[in-house]
């Protein structure tokens, strides 16, 4: 017998030098998440588990493991052998292994090596390699290593991971209660555990106390008063780091590192999330949608009755037969403006629940907060704030959202009341969310250069090429919705892409990964337009759609704009918005798209979201005025008219008792050289628009004839032109006057004598005919006396072409210009009634 057994322990000993001490301190450990003030927000593991040197360790934890797991462990080389022979008398007397009586030396052996196994045979192995463990380690090393290695139950283990996950601090910053609990949780960690069973938590910690107490780690003073303490722990959820924000991380990580090395090697991953930001995010979307599943017509699964079925499902493992939630969900994404940085992330309301991130996943229609955009291109092509668009009933089959039938009515107002308005400027139609209008607008600017704009704004899903895509109707994620806004604070232009890692290190600092620094500047639109969009944004913030974000939900006095967004039947609700150094993009619906609710607009549910989040911001990434650029002007405009303002520019109007005022209807609007009126007001007062432009003397228009000429036949003149005291269209001061041909004494004479006694009676005779029946007219009718100017000198003029009945010269085109002593004198047409006198080169 006694062979036997020495043969046994011989085996087991030389089993016991088998195993590979190293193995004892490579442990699997967590990858740790640091947002960008270095605040642990998160981990990445197989294994929660975070190493830390003994020293980080908090005196009271260790005292309150060797009080409870191993009250000789200072005294014993790696085995207390009264402690097995109790522990073997309880067996044996139960019938079956009981109780191990396992020293902390022998628990490591244990959960280091996989000694499973409940046999005496197991027993014994572990004591030798126990003893073995002693003499390779000392004391301290021991109980770092067994306090970084065992299971605390929640999926944390080490003291590290629990202090963390059960109370959001490190280790070292744990009270004596804390560490009491801690310890108690050992032999049974799940059930022990506070988040399973918290009066069966507190009686373990209260022993833990006692035992202290007992054994001199502990005054009975501290001991009372760690005993009054409540048991206080965090969110179970958020100690397993399960978020969509750590989710996405995780991701980030293993495409940089690779799966292994990100899960395994511990690393200290620095993020861009602002961890304050991200807590308010989390939380204001809870609330605020909770409260939305109160409302009188809301008439779908609430948060409240999936939770209940899923803790059930949960606790009678049948978590594979659980359906996917169908409560209402929301998101939420924050961008740095100028490094495009994500600041907070927030994919929906529990990840637990359902993993998919609709932050960044999601492609939902934006509704109206992509008016922006529409106005932005308008701007662009030589519209603006100030030109006036038509509000009023547009034929759906335009647009075709809801129907293909019908004017365009109910698709997106942010108004239960909405009503079209006619004629208005485009930053009321902007600032009051109006659809006709928008829909106007967009046609104007033209649907590729909409499109074109949203692209370089960095919105990558495709975009459908029709007039619905003005007022959202096409799928966007919120990730780019966010990222298009960014171009409106940032003057024109955006950040190259979002990102969510900075860099990776190793426990030591030894930098493993780096993201690449992208300062690239992705110009979208002129500053100019940018601005002019901005100052419509502010006004929808402030007097607009968004107004309730100061009047109702508390948003602080700081710079900022933005626009609220509706989809079609109220199945999609967001806000936008941004100040000088943050952007925020909110969204409320269901996974599978309907109706929330009659009313539920995106002032309703995403605006007071918004809000919380932008205040939050505000207190970290202090906002500033966004200036406006130098090449925009301040002009006074008629808001009727869209044009520049007159001293008329006044509109009647009713007030509530009846009686009617003059409202003075012009205001001041920004505008660039380019985009600004030249006209004044033409609705009040005289129309005072120009019929014409005006050219310089380069590039005036050539009027095109009306006729073809060489088909028309000339009227021949058949008297002289009967010409009064003025001549007011230079009739007879011909622009090229031919010289006189000579003429024979005698005829000269008569002519002068002509031109004398016409002088005379004050009546110019053309031909003996002429006089002669003038002079019968004289004696029968009295005709009074008509007095004409005289010349002052001789007048030369053309004389008419009279008719000739023997050959008319049938003119068809232009007579080729002989020489004059060659030309037909009875053909040309510049010949003369009378011969003329004297020499043609006097």
């Amino acid at each position: 017998m006694t062979v036997f057994v020495s043969s046994v322990l011989f085996d087991l000993k030389a089993q016991a030098n088998v195993f590979d001490l190293d193995k004892l301190e490579q442990m699997e450990s967590a990858s740790v998440i640091l947002d960008r003030n270095g605040k642990i927000f998160g981990q990445i593991y197989v294994e929660n588990r975070e190493t830390v040197p003994y020293e980080k360790l908090p005196p009271d934890l260790i005292n309150a493991v060797v009080a409870v797991e191993d009250a000789k462990f200072y005294e014993h080389h790696g085995y207390d052998l009264l402690g097995i022979i109790r522990a073997a008398l309880k067996n044996v007397t139960a019938g079956h292994v009981r109780q191990g009586g396992s020293t902390i030396t022998q628990q490591l052996a244990r959960n280091s090596f996989a000694l499973k196994e409940r046999t005496y045979r197991r027993k014994l192995l572990e004591i030798f390699l126990a003893k073995r463990i002693e003499d390779h380690f000392n004391k301290q090393k021991i109980l770092e290593l067994y306090l970084n290695r065992i299971y605390f139950g929640g999926g944390l283990y080490g003291a590290e991971a629990a202090a963390r996950g059960y109370f959001g601090k490190s280790a070292r910053e744990m009270t004596l209660a804390e560490c009491a609990t801690l310890a108690g949780l050992i032999k049974s960690p799940n059930r022990l555990s506070p988040w399973s069973d918290r009066a069966n938590s507190r009686e373990t910690r209260d022993f833990a106390l006692d035992r202290m107490r007992d054994l001199g780690f502990i005054s009975r003073e501290q001991c009372a008063a760690a005993r009054a303490e409540k048991i206080v722990v965090g969110s179970r959820q958020n100690a397993q780091g399960q978020t969509y924000a750590v989710d996405y991380i995780r991701q980030q990580v293993i495409a940089a590192v690779g799966w292994d090395r990100a899960i395994n090697e511990g690393y200290r991953i620095h993020t861009t999330i602002d961890v304050n930001l991200q807590r308010a995010a989390e939380d204001s979307l809870k609330a605020h949608l909770e409260q939305a599943e109160q409302h009188p017509e809301y008439n779908h699964q609430t948060y409240a009755d999936y939770a209940a079925l899923f803790r059930k499902a949960k606790a009678n493992g049948k978590m594979l037969e659980q359906p996917a939630p169908e409560y209402l969900q929301g998101a939420a994404i924050g961008l740095d403006n100028a490094t495009g940085d994500i600041l907070m992330l927030v994919g929906g309301r529990d990840f637990e629940h359902n993993q998919f991130n609709r932050a960044l996943q999601a492609r939902r229609p934006a509704g109206t907060a992509m008016l922006p955009f529409v106005y932005a291109a308008a701007f662009e092509r030589g519209m603006y704030p100030g030109s006036v668009v038509e509000d009023s009933p547009l034929d759906n089959r335009a647009v075709m959202i809801g129907g293909t039938t019908g004017i365009l009515g109910e698709w997106g107002p942010e108004d239960a009341d909405n009503r079209y308005e006619g004629r208005m400027t485009a930053r009321q139609a902007l600032v009051k969310s109006k659809n006709g209008a928008t829909v106007r607008i967009g046609m104007d600017a033209g649907i590729e250069a909409v499109l074109q704009l949203c692209s370089s704004a960095g919105i990558r899903s495709p975009l459908r090429p029709y007039p619905a895509t003005f007022l959202g109707s096409s799928e966007v994620t919120l990730a780019e919705l966010a990222m298009a806004y960014t171009v409106f604070p940032n003057g024109g232009w955006r950040p190259s892409t979002p990102h969510i890692l900075e860099r990776i290190e190793e426990k030591d600092g030894t930098l493993v990964w780096e993201a690449k620094q992208q300062s690239i500047r992705k110009i979208v639109i002129k500053p100019d337009t940018a601005y002019e969009v901005h100052s419509c944004l502010v006004d929808a913030l402030q007097s607009g759609t968004g107004n309730a974000a100061y009047t109702q939900f508390g948003l602080k006095k700081f710079p900022a704009a933005g626009k609220t967004g509706t989809a079609y039947d109220f199945t999609d609700a967001l806000f936008a918005g941004y100040d000088s150094s943050f952007t925020c993009a909110v969204w409320a619906g269901f996974d599978k798209p309907q109706k929330i609710y009659r009313g539920a607009f995106g002032r309703e549910l995403a605006l007071p979201i918004w809000v919380d989040i932008m205040n939050a911001a505000a207190q970290s990434y202090p906002p500033r005025e966004i200036k406006q650029p130098s090449n925009l002007k301040e002009i006074d405009i008629c808001s009727r008219s869209g044009l520049l303002a007159t001293d008329k520019c006044y509109d009647a109007v009713k007030t509530p008792n009846g009686d009617t005022v003059q409202r003075r209807t012009t205001y001041m609007e920004i505008t660039t050289q380019a985009q600004a009126p030249t006209e004044l007001c033409n609705i009040h007062g005289e129309p005072r628009a120009r019929l014409a432009r005006e050219f310089g003397s380069s590039d005036l228009p050539r009027a095109e004839l009306a006729v073809n000429l060489t088909e028309v036949m000339p009227v021949a003149i058949k008297s002289p032109t009967l010409i009064a005291d003025i001549d007011p269209y230079n009739s007879i001061k011909p622009t090229l006057i031919p010289d006189a041909t000579p003429q024979p004494d005698k005829q000269i004479a008569e002519t002068e004598k002509s031109d004398s006694g016409a002088g005379t009676n004050g009546v110019k005779s053309v031909s003996n005919t002429a006089s002669q029946d003038h002079q019968t007219t004289q004696t029968t009718q009295t005709t009074p006396e008509i007095r004409k100017a005289i010349p002052v000198e001789q007048i030369r003029k053309a004389i008419p072409v009279q008719p000739q009945d023997q050959q008319p010269a049938e003119i068809r085109r232009a007579i080729p210009v002989k020489p004059l002593d060659q030309e037909d004198t009875e053909r040309t047409l510049l010949r003369s009634a009378a011969q003329p006198h004297g020499d043609i080169h006097e």
